[in-house]
């Protein structure tokens, strides 16, 4: 692994995670290029920043569910590999049910260099500690639709609570959100800001 990054479950004891893109279940179909192990890693300074997510979700109740975290660059040129093939529909109505799969780029939802490959970039939930049961967001982990953005209409005011409990402890933690995500938070001071980096999650 590159110097100055960690695996973050190593660093977050109790952590829950699900590294999406080393399994089948994503928007692409299929196990995502450099995703050799269901790990989530990120710069030293995301997991530290990190650290005091947990502590403060905590003390509210919650647990934390990472999606995703470092990015290799080789992932993010598969994505813009399989945008461009014809539609299977195999993902369409879970992941990008109301746009086309080539509109993903100009909307937003894939972006041709990630913040993630800089390594200070995180995917994320809550959880409730006394059940495991997941926080309700008013949508799933990279649904590509205006559900997914801060200011959506159409989900409940629960859920609409639920996302500005997790922007509000993300914020005070350090992090800056994507207006689009929901789930996407960058660290405000990103140790590598220009840096994009390829080596595979092993």
């Amino acid at each position: 692994m590159e110097n100055g990054f960690v695996f973050i479950d190593e660093m977050l004891p109790g952590v829950r995670w699900d590294a999406k893109y080393s399994t089948w279940d994503n928007f692409t179909g299929k196990p995502v290029d450099g995703y050799e192990v269901n790990r989530i890693v990120g710069t030293h300074a995301l997991a530290n920043a990190l650290l005091e997510t947990q502590k403060q979700a905590a003390a509210l109740g919650y647990g934390l569910l990472l999606w995703d975290g470092y990015r290799p660059k080789r992932a993010v040129d598969c994505f813009l590999r399989w945008s461009e093939q014809p539609e299977d529909n195999v993902t369409k109505d879970k992941f990008y049910p109301n746009i086309e799969r080539t509109e993903m780029i100009a909307k937003g939802y894939v972006a041709a260099r990630s913040s993630h490959s800089r390594g200070s970039a995180i995917d994320l939930t809550l959880y409730e500690l006394d059940s495991g049961a997941l926080v309700s967001m008013g949508g799933g982990f990279d649904l590509m639709d205006e559900r997914s953005h801060h200011a959506a209409q159409g989900i409940t005011s629960t859920e609409a609570h639920n996302r500005f409990l997790l922007r509000s402890i993300m914020e005070n933690s350090g992090f800056e959100p994507y207006r689009f995500e929901w789930w996407h938070y960058v660290l405000r001071n990103e140790p590598y800001p220009d840096r994009y980096f390829d080596f595979p999650v092993l």
